[in-house]
């Protein structure tokens, strides 16, 4: 699933292209508003919260989430697609560019007023303008008995960590990622969360160790069997969480502890 960085981009590119604009062509493929048509409106504005893109018009948001494969692409109008179009689930064009969203997983239409019940139960997001690290330390000290992994990866404890960067907060944090929370200190998670998704919100090449080199972009996550960059130890996963949301872990056995 895509991190909170890359939604966060994707949402800043459309509304740079998007916001202002008047539609010429509104389609959505999905039954519940096939019929929907939107054309003739100015859209005001584009925004991320935690994973999800909200695309808002007059008093009506079009919200939508990636999950694992959806990808919103913006071409000139009328240029080439990368992607199959039977693929695009969303259809937004304006005088000069389109904006295609493909493999979306949630496509819905719903009054602005109503943004509150599709994103009011995440946690502070770590890329918004009101982002609160004390609110998320709080959320994150209130599961003192759940792993940190499965804390950090609850967006409702805070918006925008994915499985990549959870296991690179662990590492630099020197701590297993089945280490209870209340072994932790969840201000120091927090900040550095922050930090890391702050420092690549504007990368296109993410990276926590500060090399943008190709295998060298993370200490341990997708690194399984190869030797730690810090200390040569082997990096070792396995899968962990509660059941029905267990994730693939990566841990230095060595530099965590």
């Amino acid at each position: 699933m895509p991190e909170g960085d890359t939604v966060y981009r994707a949402a800043h590119h459309l509304n740079q292209v998007l916001a202002g604009r008047v539609i010429e062509r509104w389609w959505l493929r999905v039954p519940t508003h096939a019929t929907s048509d939107l054309a003739g409106r100015t859209i005001d504005d584009v925004v991320s919260r935690g994973k999800h893109i909200l695309l808002r018009v007059g008093d009506l948001t079009l919200h939508t989430h990636l999950a694992m494969e959806g990808e919103w692409h913006i071409y000139a109008r009328g240029a080439r697609w990368r992607k199959p179009a039977h693929t695009a689930r969303a259809i937004i064009e304006t005088a000069e560019h389109s904006a295609v969203g493909f493999d979306l997983a949630v496509v819905e239409l719903l009054p602005r007023a109503d943004e509150q019940s599709v994103v009011g139960h995440l946690g502070p997001d770590l890329l918004a303008p009101d982002w609160s690290a004390a609110e998320a330390a709080d959320r994150l000290r209130a599961q003192p008995e759940r792993t940190v992994a499965s804390a950090l990866l609850d967006q409702r404890t805070l918006a925008g960590l994915g499985n990549e960067y959870v296991n690179e907060i662990c590492f630099l944090r020197g701590i297993l990622p089945d280490t209870r929370v209340a072994n932790t200190d969840a201000d120091a998670l927090v900040a550095l969360a922050h930090r890391l998704i702050t420092a690549n919100r504007d990368r296109v090449a993410r990276t926590t160790t500060g090399d943008t080199r190709r295998g060298r972009q993370s200490w341990v996550y997708g690194r399984a069997g190869r030797p730690c960059m810090r200390c040569g130890s082997l990096i070792e996963n396995r899968m962990l969480g509660e059941p029905g949301r267990e994730r693939t872990t990566f841990w230095c056995p060595r530099c965590q502890s």
